[in-house]
């Protein structure tokens, strides 16, 4: 199939223009203006928090506008939002799916441009679109594991905070001016829905919705716990930060005898894909047949699922939860 030069000049066209878009949009702050109506709506009320937050109030409404019919179809398969504020980026579903459709645009022009097979483009689209959704996991993932490792030394210090008198919020200060990003961003924004009249146990649970991680929970119940009932926090502190460096001492041996396994996954589980491109290279037609003869095409989504069947089997065996 041989395509008019005016349709890929078009479709380039719409491509980068997508793309342009959406990276513009992308470095634009929407919570700046919504923040500061909140503040300055929180400043001519009275002094009390709890008669900010009836229901209905412009300070009861999240800093996120309100979902359209299309994010709400979006959010059927998961918090769209809460992923990009995990990953903490500037983003929104709109927006996303503005820079995803341009790099769809821009795989599917590269797959013609190399004259790939017919049956290849949707590949090419396929891989484009998924790019942004793939960054956006992979900085998640970055970011909570950061967390992790900056969580033992927070926990030190602030319960040396409090062992010389000082009281959690000044504690939670102390850290976010301290503690690089990401948990200093944590705790200083926490510290700043104190001074605004948030509860302390609000605060520390929608901190824990934020970052989803098991030593931040065990955290936030004890001092839940120790607010209602009393008892020595800086102790439980202490406690809590060598478990977590016996628990990530732990983790280091398991990532040690599991890494000959992981390796051997990742082998196993690219060589078909690499073989597939190497032949259709040197054999084009001898490969096209996966695509043309029925018996093919049957090998062709067997071997798909057989690939997935593998890659789920040994990420089971290699993934130990510590």
């Amino acid at each position: 199939m041989t395509i008019p030069p005016l349709g890929i000049a078009l479709a380039v066209f719409v491509g980068v223009v997508a793309l342009v878009a959406g990276l513009s949009l992308s470095f634009r702050n929407p919570q700046a203006g919504r923040l500061e109506t909140r503040l300055q709506q929180y400043a001519q009320s009275g002094p009390l928090w709890a008669k900010q937050l009836q229901p209905g109030s412009l300070l009861a409404e999240p800093l996120e506008e309100k979902p359209s019919l299309f994010e709400k179809f979006l959010s059927r398969f998961g918090n769209l939002s809460l992923l990009f504020e995990q990953a903490d980026v500037a983003m929104t579903v709109p927006r996303l799916v503005l820079i995803s459709g341009g790099l769809a645009v821009l795989g599917g022009l590269l797959a013609l441009l190399l004259h790939w097979h017919g049956g290849l483009i949707p590949l090419g689209v396929l891989a484009g679109g998924s790019l942004p959704m793939l960054w956006i996991l992979w900085r998640r993932k970055q970011r909570l594991n950061q967390f992790a490792r900056q969580l033992p030394d927070a926990m030190e210090m602030l319960a040396r905070a409090l062992r010389a008198g000082q009281s959690l919020a000044a504690g939670f200060q102390l850290i976010a001016s301290e503690m690089p990003a990401p948990l200093g961003k944590e705790f200083g924004r926490v510290f700043d829905e104190q001074k605004l009249g948030i509860p302390m146990e609000e605060s520390l649970r929608e901190m824990t919705q934020r970052v989803p991680n098991l030593d931040l929970k065990f955290f936030a119940t004890a001092v839940i716990l120790q607010r209602q009932t009393g008892g020595d926090l800086a102790e439980i502190l202490d406690k809590i930060g060598r478990l977590i460096r016996e628990r990530f001492q732990l983790w280091g041996q398991v990532q040690a005898l599991t890494a000959e396994g992981r390796l051997s996954g990742v082998v196993l589980l690219a060589l078909p894909i690499l073989l597939f491109f190497a032949v259709y290279h040197l054999n084009r037609d001898y490969v096209m047949l996966l695509f043309t003869d029925p018996m093919g095409k049957k090998m062709l989504a067997g071997a798909i699922v057989m690939q997935i069947l593998g890659a789920f089997v040994i990420k089971k065996i290699v993934n130990i939860q510590v």
